[in-house]
């Protein structure tokens, strides 16, 4: 049987797809459902005197160190469980508590004190997760949760989370909290499907300017340019497409990818993509990429396609291009020179 030791061959991608597309099947039924309904947190009356009480006493520096002394091993559990009891009775006062960054620390600190307090935090941490994933402190919360709860508790909120994962990788802070919990999450079938939602939502996260922060993940590179394939060239006209193409060039098992569609365009869309903004940047890093890495035949490809371009590329945000073109030429002209 023949096999490819190319990664990025036309039969193994194909096959590579279809491994994909079947990946995708089986992982639907995986995905939980919506949530259930959560349990109902009362809404704190903003006149009661507790509440303000400790919303000041997490929320506000000056109380700093009176909330050690109550989180202190002096402090009895039955008067810990009642400050936490009325810091989680109402979802909204909590989620406004952990959005400071004082609440946020304190919040953390108390995860994992008992087993009661964490009960009491996992239902509202649960309740309230994509909000909580979706703010520059309050994610901290939950990436401290997920270390602290027991597996079942955890496995929960990893169940909750590939639910919402498709808004929290495309959220300015969520993505970047979704990044530390494939890094740090201890189960390798929750990493498996958390890293095969970021291949599987490739493309549109590219296009979004926080979902393509998820799609650095080195683990994936290679079923995230299985995503991407036929899509390269589209993503490098755009900003933060360009930027995600421009990854896959870093890596060797990727690379050819990105090359192969370079090298498919059309004289006139090789030369608009030359001449973009942001394309040119990932034609000239394909050019450096492949030379580099000693690819001559891929970079010969290259300035041979690129060559009959160059006098268009000289003033245009392709000019980068036009100098290596130049100096390569020159170089060629010399070995040729030195032959005769």
């Amino acid at each position: 049987m023949r096999t490819h030791n190319n990664p990025f061959s036309l039969p193994t991608l194909y096959e590579a797809l279809e491994r994909l597309r079947l990946s995708e099947e089986t992982s639907a039924g995986s995905i939980p459902p919506p949530p259930p309904p959560p349990a109902i947190f009362p809404r704190a009356s903003a006149s009661d005197a507790h509440f303000i009480k400790l919303f000041n006493l997490m929320t506000n520096e000056q109380y700093v160190s009176e909330f050690r002394e109550i989180i202190s091993k002096t402090t009895s559990r039955e008067h810990l469980l009642k400050i936490v009891s009325l810091l989680t009775s109402d979802s909204d006062y909590f989620l406004e508590i952990v959005r400071n960054m004082y609440g946020s620390i304190h919040v953390q600190k108390l995860l994992g004190m008992s087993d009661d307090v964490d009960a009491l935090l996992y239902a509202v941490i649960l309740h309230r997760l994509s909000d909580i994933m979706t703010d520059k402190y309050a994610s901290y919360v939950a990436i401290r949760a997920m270390l602290v709860f027991d597996t079942m508790e955890k496995f929960i909120m990893y169940d909750h989370l590939l639910y919402y994962a498709p808004d929290i990788a495309r959220d300015q802070y969520g993505c970047i909290a979704l990044n530390v919990v494939i890094t740090d999450v201890d189960d390798s079938h929750y990493r498996k499907l958390l890293l095969d939602f970021v291949s599987r939502n490739a493309l549109s996260l590219s296009n979004h300017p926080s979902g393509n922060f998820v799609l650095c993940d080195s683990r994936c590179t290679h079923n995230i340019a299985v995503s991407l394939l036929g899509h390269c060239v589209d993503l490098s006209f755009k900003k933060y497409g360009s930027y995600i193409v421009e990854k896959l060039l870093d890596a060797e098992e990727s690379m050819d990818v990105v090359v192969m569609e370079l090298l498919e365009c059309d004289e006139d869309r090789l030369m608009r993509l030359a001449r973009n903004g942001f394309g040119n940047f990932v034609v000239f890093k394909a050019l450096r990429v492949t030379q580099e890495i000693d690819r001559i035949d891929l970079f010969r490809c290259l300035v041979q396609k690129l060559m009959p371009l160059r006098h268009l590329l000289v003033k245009s945000h392709g000019s980068n291009i036009a100098k290596l073109l130049e100096s390569y030429s020159i170089t060629l002209q010399d070995t040729e020179t030195r032959r005769v």
